[in-house]
């Protein structure tokens, strides 16, 4: 993106603040991110980083109209911000759940709009999201978006929206399952007899250490997974439990199943 183009973030909560920490250490200028939101203590903060809070009299519009705010009051920020974004520019909506259509009934279709879906994680730049942009979008804004989007994690870009329901279910919901096995590691080991601090000191790092392994490695997860398991070990005599009957994978795909329905649900309800 130009070092002069003016980001406009409606939402200054957990993601909007993920976002912009991103963004500044990415070495966007602080000048150049403005800030509306209606709690006075997102706004105080934000003068704290020294951003600029968004002045409707200025007579500036914005190149990036930047949606952070929860789904239910997206329809209002889009009404009441679409005029500070200039003609050219793009709408990048991080709201769950949300569809493209649904925003352009809001905005009309002329507007270049991408949807996406950052994770919990972005809060450490180790998000996952991913994104689709309706087909006003052109090369350049497309960039931007990406931009913005990679200073909290990686970037996924897919064509068909649809798949929405099911990137909510694997990616968006994920950490939760992670958090799950954490906590489920952490109760296994006080039964087997460590103390509870150490037994949750053990599984976050585990887990963690796990995560970071698989993603800097070459090979696939299941090869990794072999690569751990000695025959007749200790690892092979947990996986067997785990892996009895494909229960596990079985309970897995139910889950998945159940969170994707909820979220076409959700969808449908805007």
């Amino acid at each position: 993106m130009h070092g002069n183009d003016r980001i406009l973030i409606v939402g200054f909560g957990n993601m909007g603040r993920a976002l912009v920490r991103g963004w500044l250490a990415a070495g966007i200028d602080a000048g150049n991110i403005h800030i509306a939101d209606s709690s006075s203590d997102a706004l105080r903060q934000a003068e704290q980083w020294n951003l600029a809070l968004f002045d409707s009299d200025a007579g500036q519009a914005a190149d990036i109209l930047v949606l952070a705010v929860k789904p239910q009051h997206l329809d209002a920020a889009l009404a009441q911000f679409d005029a500070a974004l200039s003609p050219d520019g793009v709408v990048l909506s991080i709201a769950a759940g949300r569809s493209i259509d649904s925003l352009q009934r809001v905005i009309g279709t002329r507007r270049a709009i991408v949807r996406s879906m950052p994770n919990t994680p972005a809060a450490i730049a180790r998000g996952t999201t991913v994104a689709c942009a309706n087909a006003i979008v052109n090369d350049r804004q497309r960039e931007v978006c990406d931009r913005l989007l990679s200073a909290v994690g990686a970037v996924f870009w897919i064509e068909d929206e649809a798949l929405f329901d099911a990137v909510t279910a694997v990616s968006g919901s994920g950490p939760a399952y992670v958090f799950l096995l954490t906590e489920c590691l952490t109760s296994a080991g006080v039964r087997q007899g460590l103390p509870e601090s150490l037994a949750a000191e053990l599984a976050r790092h585990t887990v963690a250490g796990a995560g970071a392994y698989a993603l800097e490695s070459e090979f696939p997860v299941a090869v990794l997974r072999e690569q751990v398991t000695s025959p007749g070990g200790t690892t092979a005599a947990a996986l067997q439990v785990f892996m009895r009957d494909a229960v596990l994978q079985q309970l897995v795909d139910a889950a998945i199943a159940a969170a994707a329905q909820r979220s076409a649900e959700l969808s449908t309800q805007q």
